[in-house]
């Protein structure tokens, strides 16, 4: 764990506390795409997007794995629940992308902000 959090902090050095809030946020919510391979090409797409460190990116997105993996089948539930179960694999693929929308997309927004605040108030002091 220290190995990650060295890497990360060399990976980070001398960016915003905006910057690294954005890709803390962005690195898990996208590390957390509940079909597997594509949270690589969508953090590599979200940092050319946003110009974010890819390097860094991509350790987040490495670490939020097994995360992804846990999540799986509580967001295809979750996405059944709301929209109603479709039936094969195309159907549970769906279910899981709709329930990764409907809880990671407003838990990023609310982690982007609030470790933004915290790293600017680091900042300061």
């Amino acid at each position: 764990m220290r190995d990650l959090a060295s890497r990360l902090a060399a990976a980070t050095a001398g960016l915003s506390p905006h910057k690294i809030a954005l890709i803390v946020a962005v690195g898990l919510v996208l590390g957390a795409f509940p079909v597997y391979g594509c949270p690589t090409i969508l953090c590599g797409l979200a940092a050319i997007a946003l110009r974010l460190n890819l390097p860094a990116l991509q350790l987040v997105n490495q670490v939020a794995t097994p995360v992804q993996i846990a999540l799986l089948v509580p967001f295809t539930r979750t996405g059944s629940w709301m929209f109603g179960y479709r039936a094969g694999f195309g159907g549970a693929v769906w279910n899981a992308v709709a329930g990764w929308l409907c809880i990671c997309v407003p838990m990023g927004v609310l982690l982007y902000f609030t470790l933004g605040y915290v790293l600017r108030r680091s900042a300061l002091r």
